[in-house]
């Protein structure tokens, strides 16, 4: 069963089961302060849990809340404390926090997105030098859900490929692609979080190098 209609819920319809409870309804704007919408998460998801007792309960929150610059922020408390609902009332439940996504469609504001819509349209941006990103093909969030979910139960899993991107290297990877040069001026600012990973992701992972990675990215959703 799932729950939503956004990017994340539509990959999974390949994947839907009787068992599983896959909750994509969430907030998806990170910069999102509306008490109403956070609320309409969590009302949802109270609602589901009390009427799909018997389903595993599967949701997405987020890397960010590893960001000790996003503390404070309204998106990181909440996604901690719907953490911590689905903890003390879902039966069973698998949480994936999950880096940023790649895949076809979705919101155009995503970091992939955004730079391949700028590189597309000759804009000029800016990149920020010291800045590091963990990113994940929604088809491997298909993968892992499908292959490891069904053998691990009650569990927050930190998911993404695990190397820190700078912005150049995803550049370069779309530039080549699309065959245009970005348009962009480099700043000596920026930061990343560095989150740990379990044999679960380090092992599904085993054999796939950084830069095959991001080049096939490019190549299945430019």
């Amino acid at each position: 069963m799932i729950i939503g209609n956004g990017l994340i819920a539509n990959s999974l319809r390949n994947i839907d089961s009787e068992d599983n409870l896959f909750f994509a309804s969430g907030v998806s704007n990170s910069l999102e302060t509306r008490n109403s919408e956070f609320e309409r998460e969590f009302l949802l998801i109270k609602d589901t849990l009390k009427n799909y007792k018997e389903k595993k309960f599967i949701y997405f929150s987020t890397l960010s809340v590893n960001d000790l610059s996003k503390q404070d922020s309204h998106y990181v408390l909440h996604k901690l404390a719907m953490e911590d609902y689905i903890k003390n009332n879902a039966e069973k439940y698998l949480i994936l926090r999950i880096g940023n996504i790649v895949g076809k469609g979705g919101n155009p504001n995503t970091l992939f997105n955004y730079l391949k819509n700028q590189i597309i349209n000759n804009n000029k941006f800016v990149v920020h030098s010291n800045a590091r990103r963990l990113l994940i093909d929604m088809d491997d969030i298909n993968k892992f859900l499908l292959n490891i979910c069904p053998d691990i139960n009650s569990k927050i899993i930190n998911y993404a490929f695990p190397y820190y991107y700078n912005l150049k290297e995803i550049i370069t990877a779309i530039e080549d692609k699309i065959g245009k040069k970005a348009i962009y001026d480099e700043i000596n600012e920026g930061d990343f979080y560095k989150v740990s990973f379990d044999e679960h992701i380090n092992t599904f992972f085993s054999n796939v190098k950084s830069e095959d990675y991001i080049k096939t990215l490019a190549e299945k959703y430019i």
